[in-house]
């Protein structure tokens, strides 16, 4: 049989990607110039930059590589299956009690990625008449698995709005707060049993948000599950993938910090973040993860973890355990202040016109700062061409009209990088400045 593409598929597709293209929608794989400034990537601690991180992990693949009892021969560059199959060992079981300990939960279960980690527990978790509400900014992943799942009903809710008042800020899109996406429910054809504590409703968020660096009100959403379904079938689910290492004590996210624990059914933690490994476990009680074990597609389906890999997340874990993250933390929020507070002086004393640059005036919580300009590709490409990384995020990752450039620090940025930075967005300003009153000028002719 032939399998080579037919001209007609080929055409279809290659059309497809022109009207992306044409839309400035197209994606494409880059890779960044050693020698640049990067603001850009999601290590926020930069643990990869970390001397003793190194020797720990090559000095654990060392002791490991020849020892039956932990690591075979056989397995160590590959886990050789499915955990389910020949895939499981005492190391990723021993990381994941450990995993679960460290965030104060009952049980966790790893997964190959964030996303693979989201999906499994979305697309098989709910039950028939069960219903998702979800943050209207909750990750790709988070749909992918909703779709996937048995779930009555998916509802958004309006990004971080828990209660509707006079002062809420305007939604185009008529999206509801969370209090009365979950009276609608209450109200809807499933609402009945919803009342009656025989189906779920499950509501996910993120702690962190990935695109705007904005933090979830946790305490105010677990008060308003709990007051509109006070059977108890209010579930809450948390993706504290940007959230692991920058909250709580030692790194253990956003939920430990809130003292959230017991309030949260799930929680996703990935390691492909600040943590600077890959993979994450999703943390529940043991029930919830012998179900994972059965049903998550994502799990059951994949081939294992690597020792490599497991290796570098129980160096990681160590590392946060230990204290030794700390210093970092300080250290980033202090880049973080000096980014924001010299980005807003651009904004504000240049009178820049907030369509072309704009910055939030409250100080970030996160690394994250989203520069909103209505130019974020050549903002991206003027800092490409200055020796510094950024992204410009559009459509569709972001609402039209929330274009913007984002900026990641990191641990180890330095002080000069961060003002270097600053620079070159300030002369970016005044070039495009210069050019429309040149425009004008002309105009005027």
């Amino acid at each position: 049989m032939d399998t080579k593409p037919s001209p007609r598929l080929e055409q279809a597709l290659a059309a497809k990607l022109a009207k992306r293209e044409s839309q400035s929608r197209l994606r494409r794989l880059t890779i960044n110039p050693s020698h640049n400034i990067d603001f850009s990537s999601n290590s926020y601690l930069s643990l990869s930059d970390v001397s003793e991180l190194r020797k720990s992990f090559l000095g654990l693949v060392q002791a490991n590589t020849f020892q039956p009892s932990s690591v075979t021969s056989s397995t160590f560059l590959g886990s050789g299956g499915s955990r389910l199959l020949d895939g499981n060992s005492a190391w990723a079981e021993s990381i994941e009690r450990d995993i679960a300990t460290f965030h104060r939960a009952p049980a966790g279960l790893l997964f190959n990625s964030g996303f693979d980690a989201q999906v499994g527990l979305l697309s098989c978790l709910p039950q028939p008449g069960d219903i998702f509400i979800y943050d209207e900014l909750i990750h790709a992943s988070v749909h992918d698995g909703m779709r996937q799942s048995r779930a009555a009903q998916r509802l958004p809710f309006s990004h971080n709005l828990v209660q509707a008042t006079s002062e809420s800020p305007v939604n185009p899109r008529l999206l509801p707060s969370l209090d009365e996406a979950l009276g609608k429910v209450l109200l809807g054809n499933h609402g009945q049993t919803i009342k009656e504590g025989k189906a779920s409703v499950f509501v996910v968020v993120e702690s962190v948000y990935s695109m705007d660096g904005d933090v979830a009100p946790l305490l105010d959403i677990v008060k308003t599950v709990r007051q509109r379904l006070p059977h108890g079938n209010g579930y809450l689910i948390v993706d504290e993938a940007h959230s692991t290492g920058l909250f709580g004590h030692n790194g253990r996210g956003l939920v430990c910090e809130l003292g959230l624990e017991k309030d949260v059914f799930a929680r996703v933690h990935t390691f492909g973040k600040a943590l600077g490994a890959s993979g994450a476990i999703v943390l529940s009680s043991p029930v919830v993860r012998e179900y994972l074990i059965n049903y998550a597609r994502t799990l059951i389906y994949t081939t294992a973890m690597s020792f490599p890999n497991l290796a570098s997340i129980r160096v990681v874990y160590d590392f946060l355990a230990s204290g030794s993250s700390d210093v970092l933390l300080r250290r980033l929020r202090t880049l973080v202040q000096r980014m924001h507070g010299q980005l807003l002086s651009i904004c504000v004393e240049g009178r820049v016109s907030p369509t072309l640059l704009r910055v939030r005036t409250e100080a970030p919580a996160t690394p994250i700062i989203p520069l909103f300009t209505s130019k974020p590709r050549k903002l991206a490409q003027y800092c490409g061409q200055n020796g510094i990384t950024v992204r410009p995020i559009v459509p569709p990752t972001v609402p039209r009209g929330t274009e913007r450039v984002r900026i990641c620090v990191h641990a180890g940025n330095t002080v000069e990088e961060v003002d270097r930075f600053a620079r070159v967005v300030k002369d970016w300003v005044s070039s495009i400045t210069r050019g429309q009153t040149g425009d004008m000028e002309k105009a005027k002719l």
